[in-house]
């Protein structure tokens, strides 16, 4: 086999009808499809494919199974198993936007998570629109910070990704545009190897309104991957990056596996492989893992 087509669904919601649909749809078109790996029952299987181009196979089936809450993606099998994550935070690793949670604290969240939607989907410059939602929380005390800490929830299937990743020997790194004050905590809590993120400036105890410069954009994430990978000696075919937001397709594209997850359509539409129904273990899957080899 050279391609393997992965086909992920929330627990219970593939079965062997919809695999077989999509094996009948790639082998019309001529594509030598071997016979179905179930990595785990009713949630994720493996079809290996011969003499096949990924996108084209990965096209095929999507179509096949269009309507169905499958996620569908094709790839090389070799080097398939990463030794380098990199992932974003808000709205990947954790379920929320922290900012949008921080300024719940002062009755803000509506006006400032309508600012970071735009941002995420593209539609304002990141830097300058963080340093506007900042400046609006100029004051605010920094136990603030430790009171949103306590309700921040970690995506389902995110601990997992991390303790399997790492006890098979891979390097994870947890890289946001948000703030390290939420970064470290959350890197904590899961087990990253390391963390980057933005400064906020506090003084007094209390929130400046300001970012400490220079901002961790959407190339600062891109150079994390490829400083941590040269560090590692690792070619960029064993990187693995996770992210919803505009501010992480240079990192999805430089990828060996560049994943949009749950994404902002710009993201979603661009990056060469999305989940959209399964949840973090999905990026388990895609690296051939089975369940019961979860961590």
């Amino acid at each position: 086999m050279d391609s393997m087509l992965t086909l992920i669904a929330a627990p219970g919601g593939l079965d062997p009808a919809m695999v077989d649909q999509a094996r009948r749809a790639l082998k019309a078109t001529s594509v030598q499809v071997g016979s179905p790996d179930w990595l785990a029952e009713g949630e994720a299987c493996d079809l290996p494919l011969f003499e096949t181009e990924p996108d084209m196979a990965q096209s095929v089936a999507a179509k096949a199974l269009a309507g169905a809450p499958v996620d569908v993606v094709c790839q090389p099998v070799e080097g398939r198993r990463k030794a380098l994550l990199v992932a974003d935070m808000d709205s990947t690793m954790v379920t929320s936007e922290t900012l949008d949670d921080l300024a719940a604290r002062v009755g803000l969240k509506d006006e400032i998570a309508a600012v970071t939607a735009r941002a995420m989907a593209g539609e304002l410059d990141f830097a300058e629109a963080l340093r506007a939602r900042i400046a609006r929380l100029a004051g605010l005390p920094e136990s603030a910070i430790a009171e949103t800490l306590t309700e921040v929830e970690i995506t389902p299937g995110g601990a997992t990704l991390i303790a399997t990743m790492k006890a098979n020997g891979a390097h994870c790194l947890l890289v946001s545009g948000g703030f390290t004050q939420f970064t470290g905590a959350v890197a904590a809590r899961l087990g990253f190897d390391g963390h980057q993120a933005n400064r906020l400036e506090i003084e007094n105890g209390q929130l400046t309104g300001r970012v400490a410069e220079p901002i961790l954009d959407r190339h600062s994430k891109l150079k994390a991957l490829m400083t941590a990978a040269g560090e590692l000696r690792l070619p960029m075919a064993r990187t693995l990056a996770v992210g919803d937001g505009a501010n992480d397709l240079d990192m999805l594209r430089a990828a060996g596996l560049g994943v949009a997850f749950r994404a902002r359509p710009v993201v979603a539409e661009t990056a060469r492989a999305r989940i959209d129904h399964g949840d973090l273990t999905a990026l388990l899957y895609l690296q051939g893992y089975r369940k019961d080899a979860f961590a």
